[in-house]
């Protein structure tokens, strides 16, 4: 057991006054770190040694005074002695060590002394802390927590990318490739694994004596590696073993370890046979600082590790801490810290939340490797940590700390369905209530034992789709259920996968188009049945999109759910450097309704912190409004021209032709010109690339036969589809030269690009004549008027489609029968109101028109649009709104808002809702 600050506090004094004449260095200079270490109650000769060689630049060897490799060196000088000489030294020590290869063992830390005074250098400050702490001997009981690095006690909050955790995987993963190459494999070597990571954590952060499990490592097995595995199966056998219960001649070493329990060391698992590289491997891993590694973030490492090499990158599948935050803080967190606030002042409050925060039950029922529960732990545990100082001050007795402390790990339950993620949740949990201790120890000074493990959280191995929630945790005693379901659309989905959604969404028709994620909210809504939980799920920002929302949320508001915060689209860090992000929203809900309701607001691709609204109701698209849903309609609500699908070759390519495919068949067979057709893409439309095709709806026969290379094509294209796997495909080889789908219009037509980048405040849309061919990659809409070009080129319309289109990653995927047969056009403008839309819609053609060597994509670039042009679309913008209300529009929400609020007199005229206040918005 670690020593108590009082302990500590009290050797510190008597160690000052005993060393207070000490003046030469060769002489006393050992015998003061010895008794410098037992202040912490650690033996020096157990974590480091004296006079460590390290070859110098010149070839010859130096030697450091004292040498704990990876945490400390201390250079000594006799009393009056320059320090700053002594510091220099030590860097240049660790320069040496570095230029020898042996950064892994570089320290964190440089203590210097003349005996009369000490100063201590961190090499790695916390931000906003002073790298460097100097003072008298005299004052040592007064800086004595500076050095709770020594017994262990250092807590550190790191990035998940720092190198240190790069660096972490590498070792890791050597040694599980080592073993793997060995034939050390499957579930004994998972097992294996999160044992290693367990001993090493262990001994860098107080578990175990400092380097008790290296030095069992160094001194204990050969280092060809033949007894190695042999040798730790008896240390893993120890670890389980109660301390009354081992035998009297154990070895003195092996006995000075603690019982940990917990099942962790239980199973008896087949020998690991080391060979010399294995040993090597394995001595690698305990020379890092492990003390560096949050709980928080190994399991994602240890996820990385057990890859398989050729899908390894290192550094991948992180989960940032920032954004599984946002979803603890929304759902409980945010709300307990205030009600701490009001209570601290009231005994009785206090306690009642006390005690409350002990009896929640938290779930994540896709957990993965823990990381939610692990990161939800650790901020209650920080809360309850402020109780207890709320309640018994700053120095509590160890029996106040006792009597009140109430979380556990054994109140936190998982469903997952890969054992290996199993075993990492198990022991972050318990990493992490060690690190928590750590926390309370330095705060209080007073110590709650890690070990035995007498608490284990709840980790299910199962399929969460299939198992009943309440066998893991009845719902009765759940309190919140949280995490991050798989992010995987549709048509990614395995069999089994698209088994388990049929499964679960059995009696929602189209329920086959819904992410995955999607299962989640059903068997949350199911779960929470005569229940007053709340749950809240990080999901891929599809879900609030397109035809989604309109599939499911009905069924989870049948079932009495209500939405009751929501982040909107935000990147979620979790991929690989250098990858993209996945785009997601994070969504709170639960059955009994709840007063504060908020939307988090962000800008893609930004940092910054949220805007933050308090509302009345937020729909399922996650903007204030009535849980109504859109639906796919055939034709539009209004009185406006359809929108149709562009042509659909489905021809293997052999239609379509570059300009010097064009150039070829026109030099070979001139006669072919006819049935040479412009193809308009929206590639092609948005970057002003030629691309061609042959258009042979009105070819005859004759006309045919006299066309051999055309007539090559025609035949290729009908080989293609008789190959198909779709039987309406090779229905269509009766038909070789004609598109597979044909919608081209006989009259001047809008296109409209299907896909575009969510980086531009307008999608370009443009006129065509007839003879250009639209492809199936753009919409098209014939006999539109420069009025109804006017109206969907505006702000207004740009809010509707952001909200309702689909996304493809981020960028918009406009849709034809939610977006625009769905949209609220002006109800009954004047003539007046009409032509100046009108004559604003021709202002935007003309601007266009001033830039002919510029692609619309130049001209849309959000940094590169030409005055002339926004200019022309700000009169537009203007001119288009006046035709809904006099009033102006201020922001995007208050277009959407009024636009949803139309779509519902529209489609229940009977049934419009009564006006809603919106709340004051709040910065956030």
């Amino acid at each position: 057991m670690p020593l108590s600050w009082n302990e500590i506090r009290n050797r510190a004094i008597t160690f000052a006054q005993e060393w207070s004449g000490a003046s030469r260095e060769r002489a006393e200079a050992q015998t003061f770190w010895n008794e410098f270490f037992n202040i912490f109650g650690i033996r020096r000769r157990s974590v480091a040694s004296f006079e460590e060689p390290v070859r110098n630049l010149g070839g010859a060897f130096d030697f450091i005074d004292l040498f704990w490799t990876g945490r400390l060196i201390a250079e000594h000088k006799s009393r009056g002695g320059d320090l700053s000489r002594a510091e220099s030294q030590a860097m240049g020590y660790i320069q040496n060590l570095q230029n020898e290869g042996r950064g892994d063992e570089v320290p964190r830390y440089v203590i210097v002394s003349d005996f009369a005074r000490i100063a201590l250098h961190d090499l790695e400050p916390e931000e906003g802390q002073p790298a460097t702490h100097e003072f008298p001997l005299s004052e040592l009981r007064d800086n004595i927590r500076h050095f709770a690095f020594i017994a262990g006690y250092e807590t550190r909050r790191i990035d998940p990318e720092d190198p240190a955790n790069l660096r972490a995987t590498e070792l890791l993963a050597n040694l599980h490739d080592r073993l793997e190459d060995g034939g050390y494999t499957g579930h004994d070597l998972q097992r294996f694994m999160v044992r290693i990571l367990f001993c090493l954590f262990a001994e860098d952060t107080g578990i175990f004596e400092p380097a008790a499990f290296t030095n069992f490592i160094l001194h204990r097995t050969r280092e060809d590696g033949t007894d190695t595995g042999a040798q730790l199966s008896r240390l893993f056998d120890v670890l389980n073993r109660p301390v009354d219960e081992r035998q009297t001649h154990l070895d003195e070493d092996l006995a000075a370890l603690p019982y940990v329990n917990g099942e962790l060391f239980a199973e008896r698992l087949t020998f690991a046979d080391f060979n010399q590289a294995m040993h090597v491997a394995l001595v690698q891993c305990c020379r890092f600082k492990w003390e560096k590694i949050s709980p928080a973030i190994f399991g994602s490492l240890f996820q990385n590790i057990m890859q398989a090499r050729e899908r390894r990158q290192i550094g991948a599948h992180y989960t940032s801490e920032r954004d599984i935050l946002k979803l603890i803080r929304s759902l409980f967190m945010d709300e307990l810290r205030e009600r701490f606030e009001s209570a601290k002042r009231n005994r009785r409050q206090l306690e009642a939340l006390h005690r409350e925060i002990g009896e929640m039950r938290f779930l994540d029922p896709a957990c993965g490797c823990g990381n939610f529960l692990v990161i939800a732990y650790r901020e209650l545990r920080r809360l309850e940590l402020d109780i207890i100082q709320a309640r018994f001050g700053d120095q509590p007795t160890e029996a106040d700390i006792r009597a009140s402390a109430r979380l556990h790990v054994g109140q936190f339950y998982g469903i997952e369905i890969e054992e290996w993620p199993v075993r990492i949740a198990e022991v972050a949990m318990w990493l992490m209530d060690h690190q928590m201790n750590a926390e309370l120890f330095e705060r209080f000074g007073q110590v709650k034992a890690t070990t035995p493990l007498t608490r284990s959280p709840h980790i299910v191995q199962a399929n969460a789709l299939r198992i009943d929630w309440n066998e893991v945790l009845p719902a009765a005693e759940c309190t919140y259920i949280l995490g991050n379901p798989p992010f995987i659309g549709h048509h990614l989905q395995t069999e089994s996968q698209k088994e388990d959604q049929h499964r679960v969404w059995h009696d929602i028709a189209a329920a086959g188009v819904l992410d995955f994620v999607t299962c989640w909210y059903r068997r949350a809504a199911e779960y929470m049945v005569g229940t007053s939980n709340r749950a809240a799920f990080v999901s891929t920002n599809s879900i609030t999109q397109g035809e989604q929302p309109g599939i499911f949320w009905p069924d989870l508001f049948r079932r009495g759910i209500q939405i009751h915060f929501a982040h909107r689209t935000f990147q979620w860090m979790s991929e690989a450097r250098g990858r993209a992000h996945v785009h997601v929203v994070i969504i709170g809900f639960g059955r009994k309704d709840i007063a504060r309701k908020r939307i988090h607001e962000y800008e893609i691709g930004e940092d910054a912190a949220a805007a933050v609204i308090e509302v009345t109701n937020i729909s399922p698209y996650l903007f204030e409004g009535p849980n109504a849903v859109l639906t796919n309609r055939a034709h539009p609500i209004c009185n406006v021209p359809g929108m149709k699908y562009g042509n659909k070759p489905t021809d293997g390519g052999h239609f379509l032709m570059s300009t010097e495919d064009r150039d070829a068949l026109l030099r070979d067979e001139p006669g072919a010109r006819p049935f040479v057709r412009p193809y308009i893409g929206a590639e092609e439309f948005l970057d002003g690339r030629e691309r061609w095709c042959l258009w042979l709806k009105d070819i005859t026969p004759t006309q045919l036969r006299r066309l051999p290379a055309v007539a090559a094509r025609v035949r290729a294209v009908k080989e293609f589809r008789l190959r198909s796997k779709a039987e309406t495909t090779r229905k269509y080889a009766e038909y070789p030269t004609l598109f597979r789908q044909i919608a081209q219009p006989n009259t001047r037509f809008i296109l409209i690009p299907r896909h575009t980048s969510e980086s531009r405040q307008y999608i370009p849309f443009a006129y065509f004549e007839p003879d250009h061919i639209v492809s199936d990659s753009c919409f098209l809409i014939p006999n539109a008027s420069i009025w109804h070009f006017g109206v969907i080129s505006s702000l207004i319309h740009m809010a509707w489609v952001k909200q309702f289109c689909g996304r493809l990653e981020s960028r918009y995927r406009y849709s034809k029968d939610i977006v625009y047969n769905n949209f609220p056009w002006p109800q009954n403008p004047t003539d007046a109101q009409k032509q100046k839309v009108e004559q604003a819609a021709q202002a935007v053609l003309d601007a266009r028109a001033q830039f002919p060597d510029a692609t619309l994509a130049d001209l849309y670039d959000p940094n590169a649009m030409p005055a002339a042009l926004r200019r022309a679309h700000d009169v537009l913008d203007r001119a288009v709104d006046r035709c809904y209300r006099p009033q102006p529009f201020t922001t995007e929400r208050q277009r959407l808002e009024f636009l949803f609020a139309l779509y519902e007199q529209l489609t229940a005229p009977l049934a419009a809702p009564a006006g809603r206040r919106r709340k004051k918005d709040r910065g956030g």
